[in-house]
Formats: C-alpha cells, sequence, structure tokens
C-alpha cells in the first residue's frame, strides 16, 4: 500500500508516530475489535432555528460515508460549500460546551474525508482547487498537502491489532492548555495543537504505540523523564507542557524545523505540522475545525473510521 513506512532514518520516537499516523491519519476502517462505525442516512435535515419570524429553510447535512466527488467541479463546489457551512457552524458553537453539535462534527467529518480522498488523488485536487477562491485555495493546498505527508509515514497494520479511542477532552480546556505552555515557554500554541493533532487527533488516540510511545503527545519514556516535568504523562495538561518544554530545549520558538525534527525526525512529519499551524494562524476556526477530524486506521485488511459520528 501506498502508506508503508518510507523513512528508514526514523529513530525509536519516529517510528513510534510511524505506527500512530497508521492510526490517526488513515482512512475508512477501524481495526477489528475496534467498536463498529454506525451507518447513518445518506444526508441529516439541519433544524431551522426555532423564531416567530419566518423560518429559513433548513440545510442539509452530509452523512457519515457520504461519497466524496470524483469530478473536479463538483469536488471544489463541495469543498467550498462545506468549508462556508462548517465555519458558520463553528462561530455558533466555538466551544461554547464540551461535546459539539451535530452540525459541526457533522460538517468536519466531511470536510476531512474530501481532504483526505484530494490527498489520494493530486492530479483531481490540483483541477478541483484552480476552481477555488484564493484564499480557500491556499487552505486547501495546506490540508492536502499536509495529509499527504503523514501518510507517507504510515503503514498497515493487522486488522487484530487491539486498539483504544476515548472521546477527546472539550476544545476549550485543550485550548486553554496549549496557551498556558506558549506562555511559559515560548512554544506557539497553534504548533502545540498541530502536533496532538498529528500525534493522537487531540487525546482521541488512547493506546501507547507499539514501541511504547503514550500520551496525547506520544512520548517515550526516556523522554518523559527528561521532560515531563514530573507530570502525569496521559494527562493533557502535562503533555502540552512537556512537549512544550521539549520543544523549547529543541530550538523553538527560534528553529521549528530543528525543534519539531527532534521530536521526530521526518521532514515529511515537520512540513505537515507546520503546514495545519499555520492554517489555525491564519483563521483561529482552523483549531475548531481540526479538533473535530477524527481518528482513522489503515489495516492490511483495509481502512475505517474508528471515532466520530
Amino acid at each position: 500500500m501506498e502508506e508503508r513506512q518510507k523513512h528508514p532514518r526514523l529513530t525509536g520516537r519516529g517510528r513510534a508516530l510511524a505506527a500512530l499516523a497508521a492510526v490517526a491519519l488513515a482512512g475508512t476502517a477501524a481495526c477489528g475489535n475496534a467498536a463498529p462505525v454506525r451507518n447513518a442516512p445518506a444526508r441529516q435535515p439541519l433544524a431551522a432555528p426555532t423564531s416567530t419570524a419566518t423560518p429559513t429553510p433548513s440545510r442539509t447535512l452530509p452523512g457519515p460515508d457520504e461519497k466524496i466527488p470524483a469530478n473536479a467541479a463538483r469536488l471544489a463546489s463541495a469543498l467550498k460549500e462545506t468549508t462556508a457551512a462548517l465555519n458558520d457552524a463553528i462561530d455558533a458553537w466555538k466551544g461554547k460546551n464540551g461535546k459539539p453539535p451535530a452540525d459541526v462534527e457533522l460538517l468536519a467529518l466531511h470536510h476531512q474525508r474530501i481532504y483526505r480522498y484530494a490527498a489520494r488523488h493530486p492530479k483531481l485536487a490540483a483541477r478541483a482547487f484552480a476552481r477555488l477562491p484564493k484564499g480557500l485555495a491556499a487552505q486547501a493546498k495546506d490540508n492536502t498537502r499536509a495529509i499527504r505527508e503523514l501518510l507517507a509515514l504510515a503503514h498497515p497494520i493487522k486488522p487484530s491489532t487491539p486498539f483504544k479511542v476515548q472521546p477527546a477532552r472539550p476544545a476549550a480546556e485543550l485550548l486553554r492548555h496549549f496557551k498556558k505552555a506558549e506562555r511559559r515557554f515560548g512554544v506557539e500554541w497553534e504548533v502545540l495543537a498541530a502536533v496532538m493533532l498529528a500525534e493522537t487527533k487531540f487525546g482521541r488516540v488512547k493506546s501507547a504505540s507499539h514501541v511504547g510511545a503514550q500520551g496525547p503527545m506520544q512520548f517515550m519514556p526516556a523522554t518523559w523523564r527528561a521532560y515531563g516535568m514530573g507530570g502525569d504523562v496521559h494527562d493533557p495538561r502535562d503533555a502540552v507542557m512537556a512537549a512544550a518544554n521539549y520543544l523549547k530545549a529543541s530550538g523553538a520558538p527560534r528553529d521549528y524545523q530543528r525543534a519539531l525534527h527532534a521530536y521526530n525526525p521526518s521532514q515529511a512529519y515537520v512540513n505537515a505540522i507546520l503546514l495545519h499551524a499555520r492554517q489555525i494562524k491564519r483563521d483561529p476556526r482552523n483549531y475548531y475545525v481540526y479538533y473535530n477530524w477524527q481518528v482513522y486506521v489503515i489495516t492490511t485488511a483495509g481502512e475505517r473510521r474508528l471515532t466520530g459520528p
């Protein structure tokens, strides 16, 4: 498969991420012992707001498994419409409560699936992105390249491999941790968020890697002992602080290339983190978009989603 490991230079820390990438950033098929993904109707109606005024027409939401267009014009239209609807839904939510509303979850999942499809079909993606407004086209290129870079690190795992997932901590809570770590260590919160996105989809991945990396920021035991500051590797606050501590010691914020390469010695990984961080900086709503991207796993028998609606 195209997602097999291609970076023999990776150390134990790098191999941990490579295995994890097969789960956190791969396709559409779950491990054999994971809870099956629930099927849903192709589209679900979004109720019009309650009001004494004339109600606005309801908007249909994409189903969890809605087909991704294979035509450039329709793919561009789907991405443009989904992004606009998702941004509106995020503006209405913005992490105000713990669980994202259904419209945010469904739109974010469709958004993620469009980009995953685009990453695997670069010629189609190039034709589709050429039809987008300049700003959205730049965002689309960044997201697609980041996914493609991380897929290059992944390799399939056996369908029987045990794997555990869990709900993410609330987006607002994690954001507080990222910003507190930025204030203490000077490492930009957007970079820390991008690392947690790549490593465990904001803590949804609970299992340790096959070489023993643990927690929402995926630390090897020896690295945790050096930079964990006595905290709990599984606690999101402690893990984010430790990641900022490690990145600071490795050259951030002066040299993110060097610092991220120390975190995982792969240029593909470095590129992906910086691309996602750049999109969060350009529009903070992208933090909430990425927060709602789900966990996928690549197995030797195919791909399946492990979390989400």
